[in-house]
C-alpha cells in the first residue's frame, strides 16, 4: 500500500469547500484588532487570542521595527551557540521578575515549549507524566516524546480532582512524577482547580507544570496567571506560556527555580537544536510586557468585555460554557449546524472559530469565541445582535 494513499483518500475538506462552508485558513488582509479585513470585507473579530489587543499597539510595532534595524531579521543560530541576544536575556529577566520566579527560559514557539520541558524532565522507566485529558496538543506532543524515552503516561478526566487522586494513588509513591495541566483550558475556557491539584501533588510526590498560554494577561494579579489567581506562586513548580496571545508576538517560555531552568537550558533538545526567537519577536514581547505592567486596566476591560458577551448570550438562551476568562464557547452540538452557523456569522460580519468533531466530542461542537480589551461596546453589541439573529434562524434559541 502506498504511504500517500491516506492523503489521496482525504476529501472531507474538499467536500466542505464545495458546500461553501470551509472556515479555515482564511487570509487576514488588514488587522486593526477588533476589526479585520478578510476577502475584501471588514468583519468584527470574535475569535482572536490577541487578548489585550497589543498586536496593533504603536509601541509594540515600533519596538519590532527598532529591533530589526539594530539586530537584523533573525539570529541564525540556537540560543546554545550564536543565537543569544541581549534582548533574550533582558526578556527572561523581566519575565522572572513579573512572575516572581528565580529564572525564565525562552523557546522559539509556545508549542515547542512543552516539547522542550516535558521529555527533558521525564525520561526514565520509573518516571511519570500525569496529565488532564483536555490538555493542549503541545502537552500531548511532549507526553508522547517522554513516553518514547521509556517514561510512563497517565491521564485523568478533565479537571476532575477525584479522578486525578484515583490515578495518583495507583502510582508508586516514591516514583518521580510531573503533573501537567492547562491553567485556562483553551477550548472551553475553564480554569483548573489549582488548589486541589497542588494539594494532591504534595500528597503524592509530584511536581507541577501549568500551561498559562490562555491565563497570562487574563487572570491573576495584574494578569500574572493561574498561580497568582489562587495565591499559589510559591507552590507551582513550573509555569510555561506563549508570546502569541497577550504578548502580541511569537515564542514561548518556562518560569521556575534557577536550578531547574539551568538544567533545561543545557539538556532540552527543543532549545539546543532550534533557532532562537527573532529580534522583532522578542522586542515585541518586551514592549507588550511593559504595557501590561503599566496598564493593568486592560486586563479588567478584557474580562468585562467577555462577561458582557457571556451574560447576554446566556440570557438569550444560548448554551454557553460558564466561565470567567476571555473564552466564551457557544455550544451548537452538531457539525452541520456548526458549519452553517459559522458561515452565516461570517457573511453577517462576525468572525469566530468553529470547533467540530473529532476536535471536540460529539454534542460539544461549538462557536469558540474569544475577546480583547480593545473591543468597544459597538463591537460587542454587534456580535450579540448577530448571534441572536442567526441563533433564531437556526433554531438554537
Amino acid at each position: 500500500m502506498d504511504l500517500f494513499k491516506k492523503c489521496n483518500d482525504f476529501t472531507r475538506a474538499d467536500d466542505i469547500k464545495a458546500l461553501g462552508f470551509y472556515p479555515y485558513f482564511r487570509a487576514i488582509e488588514e488587522n486593526e484588532g477588533p476589526v479585520v479585513q478578510i476577502e475584501g470585507k471588514k468583519v468584527v473579530m470574535a475569535g482572536s487570542n490577541n487578548y489585550l489587543g497589543l498586536t496593533a499597539h504603536p509601541k509594540v510595532k515600533e519596538a519590532a521595527l527598532e529591533a530589526i534595524r539594530k539586530y537584523g531579521t533573525g539570529c541564525s543560530g540556537s540560543r546554545y551557540l550564536t543565537g543569544t541576544l541581549d534582548l533574550h536575556i533582558e526578556l527572561e529577566s523581566r519575565l522572572a521578575k513579573f512572575f516572581g520566579t528565580e529564572a525564565v527560559l525562552l523557546f522559539s514557539t509556545g508549542y515547542q515549549s512543552a516539547q522542550g520541558i516535558i521529555p527533558t524532565l521525564v525520561q526514565g522507566k520509573n518516571e511519570y507524566v500525569v496529565s488532564d485529558k483536555d490538555n493542549h496538543a503541545c502537552i500531548v506532543a511532549g507526553q508522547i516524546m517522554a513516553k518514547g524515552l521509556t517514561a510512563n503516561l497517565e491521564r485523568y478526566k478533565h479537571n476532575d480532582m477525584a479522578d486525578l487522586e484515583r490515578v495518583l494513588s495507583k502510582l508508586p509513591i516514591d516514583s518521580p512524577k510531573l503533573l501537567v495541566s492547562d491553567g485556562v483550558f483553551s477550548t472551553g475556557g475553564e480554569i483548573v482547580h489549582l488548589k486541589k491539584l497542588v494539594e494532591l501533588a504534595k500528597k503524592y510526590n509530584a511536581r507541577t507544570l501549568m500551561d498559562d498560554a490562555h491565563s497570562v494577561g487574563v487572570i491573576g494579579k495584574g494578569g500574572r496567571g493561574t498561580a497568582s489567581e489562587f495565591g499559589l506562586e510559591e507552590e507551582v513548580d513550573l509555569t510555561m506560556g506563549t508570546f502569541s496571545k497577550t504578548f502580541a508576538s511569537l515564542g514561548g517560555f518556562v518560569a521556575g527555580k534557577e536550578r531547574v531552568i539551568n538544567y533545561l537550558k543545557h539538556h532540552s533538545s527543543a532549545l539546543i537544536f532550534s533557532a532562537s526567537p527573532t529580534p522583532a519577536s522578542v522586542a515585541s514581547a518586551l514592549a507588550a510586557l511593559t504595557i501590561l505592567e503599566e496598564e493593568p486596566w486592560r486586563v479588567e476591560k478584557l474580562i468585562s468585555n467577555a462577561n458582557k458577551i457571556r451574560e447576554e448570550l446566556t440570557a438569550a438562551g444560548f448554551n454557553i460554557i460558564d466561565g470567567r476568562t476571555a473564552i466564551v464557547p457557544v455550544i451548537v452540538g452538531n457539525d452541520d449546524i456548526a458549519f452553517a452557523m459559522w458561515k452565516k456569522l461570517y457573511e453577517a460580519g462576525v468572525f469566530v472559530n468553529v470547533f467540530i468533531s473529532p476536535g471536540v466530542p460529539q454534542g460539544r461542537q461549538m462557536m469558540r469565541t474569544s475577546y480583547m480589551s480593545t473591543h468597544e461596546d459597538e463591537h460587542l453589541d454587534f456580535i450579540i445582535n448577530t448571534f441572536k439573529k442567526i441563533g433564531k434562524e437556526l433554531g438554537l434559541i
